[in-house]
């Protein structure tokens, strides 16, 4: 039992995965953030923009 996971611990076959998925899941958080972020002031642009033309 004790080298069973001391293999599991010394395994690292799936760590360059896990490292991956992490650094995807900030930069989609980054990327919906900043789409959000311009989406409202954008809109926001646009209303302002429609209201002067009307």
């Amino acid at each position: 039992m004790t080298n069973l996971i001391r293999d599991l611990w010394r395994d690292e076959q799936g760590q360059d995965i896990a490292e991956y998925a992490v650094m995807l899941a900030v930069i989609l958080v980054i990327v919906v953030g900043t789409v959000r972020l311009i989406g409202s002031k954008s809109n926001t642009v646009f209303s302002n923009v429609a209201s002067s033309i009307q």
